[in-house]
């Protein structure tokens, strides 16, 4: 989809639930932002870009986690998932968590505490091009390892459990996981034609450190 053709997107983006649109520092490359998915006609469409178990996902919930034992307001911070600096998470767990695509092709992130990359992933590069004057619109992309941005590929219902669990699984709605969009990935179906490539609408949010994240999980 061109820039010109997400114009008329901006009232919808808006009103999407998490995307609580910056009011400073929004034109900033390293600014936080949140994704949404834009494939018009496909059952991604405006779904907002979701972390969870160490990789990314379209639609669904993020996965945080803050100890309120220790750490006061746990019950007001953000479930939202929010990047910044173009390749890492924006929380505030002490070393951060940093952004990366694995060997699979799978958009993953750092566990807590730990800096641990595998071998043979890619940091990059990602780029976050913030919206021209008055729009709020831009887009994150990466371009590592000849990927030509993200694509979103269905993962398989379970076939453990019992009947009624694998039936209700059925009727639910597919779960996506993200990727580079490289033909070469190990996907979870195990064929890349299942996966649909997207933009990455990128919406600059303004959240304080008070608010955000303690960590993804």
């Amino acid at each position: 989809m061109k820039i010109s053709a997400l114009l008329s997107l901006v009232p919808l983006v808006a009103a999407l639930p998490g995307s609580r649109i910056g009011t400073t520092k929004t034109k900033d490359v390293n600014a936080p932002f949140g994704v949404t998915a834009a494939r018009s006609g496909s059952p991604i469409h405006f779904l907002p870009l979701t972390a969870s178990g160490s990789h990314f996902f379209l639609g669904g919930k993020s996965s945080t986690y803050c100890p309120s034992e220790v750490v006061p307001g746990c019950a007001g911070r953000t479930n939202d998932t929010i990047i910044y600096g173009q390749s890492a998470l924006d929380v505030v767990v002490p070393g951060g968590q940093s952004i990366y695509v694995a060997p699979s092709g799978a958009l993953s992130f750092t566990t807590p505490h730990s800096g641990y990359i595998p071998a043979g992933s890619s940091q990059g590069p990602f780029v976050y091009t913030p919206g021209a004057s008055g729009n709020p619109l831009g887009t994150w992309t990466y371009s590592g390892q000849g990927a030509s941005g993200f694509m979103a590929c269905p993962v398989p219902a379970s076939n453990s459990g019992s009947a009624a669990a694998r039936r209700a699984a059925a009727a639910a709605p597919p779960t996506w996981q993200v990727y580079a969009a490289q033909q070469n990935a190990t996907v979870p179906t195990g064929n890349v034609t299942d996966c649909l490539g997207f933009d990455a609408l990128a919406v600059g949010m303004n959240v304080t450190s008070n608010s955000l994240a303690w960590e993804y999980i």
